[in-house]
């Protein structure tokens, strides 16, 4: 007599704390058809009363799975783009040039992150002496931030005349951007006698009292030799914490990786391979010129690129994946 036209998996709605409320809902209305459906039999002159009854609760059985579904759906989608990612810049070729153009690299991203209204904080950092970066890792968190920012791994290339040059000759510098999403149900197992935990002291600007303590934290993790580094927070603890969680990302990107090499003859996405050694992006200055090379696009106006305008050159690659 039940009108449901498919079995829905009550027992995971139950177990999702999410779902959780829906699911005892649906399942009190399941008890009212059948004590219904019991009068029914027991009392014919019920019959009809009932069956409208029975046709109104299956109803809001209906509702209710379908909210269930929709939230189920949205968690799976977030746990595919989730809403919170570490952006890796690091100086390639190119000496002090490199570490500039990489600090010019974060800068970019972090005007885009504003103008997104996501948040983005340093992890770690490792300035050189004009003030560019040898190495630096963010936390950048909002609604789409990975599904946006993605397709940015890989190699970006500057071609310029650096400031400190007297002759004015054209130099090319490299800087790599790594994208890692934090997926927060991925289960990647660590066994930790095969990390190596070092302690230091945060450096802080101006000689503050910050550096007094060890509150920095660096793991190594043996098999790999992937190295992470934390020096945001206050306390040790939660350098750890975020130091696990950034060591997780990394290792669970070397297994995406694997795979995609795996099956990189079947891969339909051809925008990229996620790989950080592939060269994606060219900012040629003199010419006032981004050129995207993996989907042979070009933009002007490098200035207002560099200052978070990416929304052009990211709603193309976005284009160009959905064809």
């Amino acid at each position: 007599m039940t009108h449901m036209s498919h079995t829905p998996d009550i027992e995971s709605y139950k177990d999702n704390q999410k779902t959780a409320f829906y699911a005892a809902e649906y399942e009190r209305l399941a008890r009212e058809v059948t004590e219904l459906q019991t009068l029914m039999q027991e009392d014919p002159s019920m019959r009809e009363l009932g069956e409208a009854d029975i046709t109104a609760l299956e109803a809001q059985r209906a509702d209710l799975l379908s909210q269930m579904e929709s939230i189920v759906k949205a968690e799976a989608e977030e746990e595919r783009f989730p809403n919170e990612v570490i952006l890796e810049v690091r100086a390639g070729a190119g000496g002090d040039e490199a570490a500039l153009f990489a600090a010019d690299l974060a800068g970019m991203y972090r005007a885009y992150a504003e103008q997104k209204g996501w948040s983005m904080r340093i992890l770690s950092d490792s300035v050189n002496s004009v003030g560019g970066y040898k190495e630096a890792t963010f936390e950048i968190r909002g609604q789409d931030v990975y599904r946006l920012l993605r397709y940015e791994t890989g190699v970006h290339r500057v071609q310029r005349i650096p400031q400190t040059e007297k002759q004015g000759r054209i130099h090319t510098s490299t800087a790599s951007v790594a994208i890692l999403p934090i997926r927060k149900k991925v289960q990647i197992e660590i066994d930790p006698s095969e990390i190596e935990m070092e302690f230091s002291r945060s450096g802080g600007a101006g000689g503050q009292n910050v550096n007094k303590v060890e509150t920095a934290v660096r793991l190594i993790h043996k098999p790999t030799g992937i190295d992470v580094r934390c020096t945001s927070e206050r306390r040790q603890e939660s350098n750890r914490e975020k130091a696990m969680q950034m060591l997780k990302a990394k290792l669970y990107e070397l297994r995406e990786e694997e795979e995609r090499k795996k099956y990189a003859t079947e891969r339909r996405d051809q925008i990229g391979t996620g790989d950080r050694s592939e060269k994606i992006r060219t900012y040629n200055v003199p010419q006032d010129r981004v050129t995207d090379h993996r989907i042979k696009e070009s933009w002007h106006n490098i200035e207002g690129i560099l200052a978070g305008d990416l929304e052009d050159i990211i709603d193309a690659l976005q284009a160009a994946v959905q064809q």
